[in-house]
């Protein structure tokens, strides 16, 4: 087994599996997602951290517009600077996505999504652990 993976021309050491011993799962999950949305198994410093509201819940139990739509969803990203509940980027209307382009809310993370934590930036396309 190799220590370097190659995506797309550009290689990567694969991180030290010692270095994942003791990790939460979630933490080891976060790993490889980054590596599939970002390019690197690392983590990009995100400037926008401070925006995260931690006194904000969920504005909906559902994508709204999608509802307004007769759409469905395959999951839901929460806002997490105003609480806005959107369909995610797999969906066809991405709403959580339109949300970020007409506000500015830069950060979402995953809703009522079993097994998923991490928190997204748009701006630095950067994939978080939990705040």
């Amino acid at each position: 087994m190799g220590t370097h993976a190659t995506i797309s021309g550009q290689e990567e050491a694969l991180p030290d599996p010692d270095s994942l011993k003791g990790e939460t799962p979630t933490k080891i999950i976060n790993v490889f997602l980054r590596r599939l949305w970002t390019g690197q198994f690392r983590s990009k410093p995100c400037s926008h951290v401070y925006l995260a509201r931690s006194d904000i819940g969920p504005a909906s139990e559902v994508c709204g517009e999608c509802v307004a739509l007769g759409d469905s969803w395959p999951a839901l990203r929460m806002c997490l600077q105003c609480g806005y509940v959107g369909c995610c980027d797999k969906s066809k209307n991405k709403h959580a996505r339109e949300h970020f382009r007409q506000t500015g809310h830069p950060l979402t993370r995953p809703y009522k999504e079993q097994g998923m934590d991490w928190v997204w930036c748009y701006v630095d396309e950067a994939l978080l652990d939990p705040i």
